[in-house]
């Protein structure tokens, strides 16, 4: 059954949830998993692509968007529309809808800011884990470390 966490950030701004979302495809990455980003906008999936290639100056994380880049795939792939194709693995959903093909891997990685819209966005989709029987974890940081 697929594991959600929930990563509670004491940050607002959208760039320093880009920011985590790095580190936590990085921390993955580095555990030999597989990790498909769902952003919520092409802007924002293309934001993201910039983001990995210098949030860290001594970090490497091969990724690309979905469609484009080598064959076979590197193991990070940022998307934010369809079905991601391959991927089983990690789960890092950044759009604000549950997406319909989040049961399909491992793991579901939900990251809030702490601004009000973004929790209540949380809410709504911690409700929807859990009617459908997923045990949830959450994880409260006091910083942006994973």
């Amino acid at each position: 059954m697929t594991k959600i966490d929930f990563y509670l950030i004491q940050d607002l701004d959208v760039k320093a949830r880009l920011e985590f979302a790095c580190r936590l495809a990085e921390k993955a990455y580095k555990n030999r998993h597989r990790i498909y980003i769902h952003a919520d906008s092409k802007e924002e999936a293309h934001e993201l692509d910039e983001l990995l290639w210098t949030y860290r100056e001594e970090s490497f994380l091969p990724h690309n968007l979905v469609g484009e880049g080598p064959d076979p795939a590197p193991p990070i792939q940022i998307g934010f529309e369809g079905k991601p194709e391959n991927h089983r693995d990690i789960l890092l959903n950044l759009n604000n809808a549950v997406p319909e093909f989040y049961s399909n891997f491992a793991r579901v990685l939900e990251i809030v800011p702490s601004d009000a819209a973004a929790q209540e966005l949380a809410r709504l989709h911690y409700r929807f884990y859990r009617a459908e029987g997923y045990e949830i974890i959450t994880h409260k940081l006091q910083s942006a470390e994973v």
